[in-house]
């Protein structure tokens, strides 16, 4: 259940999200292997700290900062992952993802999964959005979802900063959203049972204030 401090003041909400960018297969029938404990910790190939519970991949040659969908082709689950590093050096296979990208693929016990790859973002698109990291992507259940919103900018330079912080803290589904001249930065299309652990993780990240938004109303996170 959401904490209940959220649950004040709701008006409708005016803003639309972008348009998320068109997907685009990238490859397909090759092998997704994934590093973990060894590696946590340790500095990526663009100078991160690796963390194995983020949603991050080491790519050969794909630009750091392009969101990659990855599609386990047994099972048919996905996940958005976010390239960071470079890898895997081992012959035959393609991608190299986090335990937590392993984990929602439903890899861990076979270490390696024949999967699709579709770029979903590139490095430098400024208008597009990153799908929630699920098995499928938006519901349409009529089930009470939630955007938290954590800036708005008339700057869109600021809001690509906050944005990498985000994806750099673990964050899949961050996206931009344009009212008028104001770009905001959110965590789009969470479910009502998600939104606790979700802030906790934001607090936990420093990420201390931040608008919870229905998706069709708004809640302010300090309102009494």
């Amino acid at each position: 259940m959401m904490k209940a401090s959220k649950l004040f003041c709701i008006c409708v909400l005016c803003g639309i999200v972008s348009a998320v960018s068109a997907q685009n297969v990238y490859k397909t029938d090759v092998v997704a292997s994934y590093y973990a404990d060894k590696f946590n910790g340790r500095k990526t190939a663009n100078g991160e700290t690796f963390n194995m519970y983020g949603f991050t991949a080491a790519h050969k040659t794909l630009p750091f900062n392009t969101i990659v969908k990855v599609t386990n082709l047994d099972n048919g689950k996905s996940v958005n992952v976010r390239v960071n590093d470079r890898g895997p050096f081992v012959e035959d296979r393609e991608i190299d993802l986090s335990k937590a990208a392993a984990q929602q693929l439903g890899m861990t016990t076979s270490g390696t999964a024949r999967v699709s790859l579709e770029i979903v973002q590139g490095p430098d698109e400024d208008n597009a959005e990153i799908e929630k990291t699920l098995i499928s992507a938006t519901k349409d259940d009529g089930e009470q979802r939630w955007d938290i919103q954590l800036g708005a900018f008339a700057d869109k330079g600021n809001a690509k900063l906050l944005a990498r912080r985000l994806m750099q803290a673990g964050f899949t589904n961050v996206a931009y959203q344009k009212v008028g001249n104001i770009t905001r930065v959110v965590l789009r299309d969470i479910a009502t049972d998600d939104v606790d652990s979700v802030e906790d993780k934001l607090d936990k990240n420093g990420f201390t204030q931040y608008i919870v938004r229905e998706r069709k109303n708004i809640v302010s996170k300090n309102e009494e």
